[in-house]
């Protein structure tokens, strides 16, 4: 693959039961942008991940939309695997999860940095060796009250966030599209002005 070709990872937990909880907006993400390209996702059992691939828009850079088939704490081997497979580098890694730290339908960019005790990523980092990779980071909010974060992030949207959700996952996959066509920066000024 050439250069201008990214890989960009939806984090979430295998499975139906999993499918409609914050900690899998990754992979609902993921499957906005595979609509958008037209393209449905197929078993990579190398990387044990559903892997996607074509173009955000004519002409544009070349996708591979992944999502890993493992549980989120052990991300990295997929990421670790399609990296090495298509000839990508970090620099051009996107990384889409879910941000407890992040109030509700709000999109932060950010390369680099802590990994703010997401196991998930602290995965990546690890399998992939840097934390030089671009997150955009699906504000899910900190739970009500003295609820464990745990049992708040394997749980489904409430009711009221449920209504939201297809905007905010929107607004993530249009953010990846920025980071993709307009790099980092110009993504940032877009997306933490709203």
């Amino acid at each position: 693959m050439s250069a201008d070709t990214w890989l960009v990872a939806g984090l979430g937990n295998p499975g139906p039961g999993y499918a409609r909880h914050r900690h899998n907006v990754g992979a609902m993400v993921l499957e906005e942008l595979a609509g958008r390209i037209g393209a449905g996702f197929s078993t990579d059992h190398r990387a044990r991940a559903t892997v996607a691939t074509g173009r955000l828009r004519p002409g544009g850079p070349r996708v591979v939309l992944a999502q890993p088939a493992v549980y989120m704490n052990t991300s990295g081997g997929p990421v670790a695997a399609l990296l090495q497979y298509y000839s990508i580098t970090a620099a051009q890694l996107i990384v889409v999860h879910d941000e407890l730290d992040i109030p509700f339908d709000d999109v932060r960019l950010k390369r680099g940095g802590s990994e703010g005790g997401h196991n998930g990523l602290k995965d990546i980092t690890r399998a992939i060796g840097t934390r030089d990779y671009v997150r955009v980071r699906v504000g899910i909010g900190r739970p009500p009250g003295r609820r464990d974060p745990a049992d708040h992030v394997l749980s489904d949207f409430a009711k009221s966030e449920q209504t939201v959700l297809p905007m905010l996952v929107d607004t993530a996959a249009d953010a990846v599209e920025a980071v993709v066509d307009d790099g980092l920066l110009a993504a940032q000024q877009r997306f933490h002005a709203r």
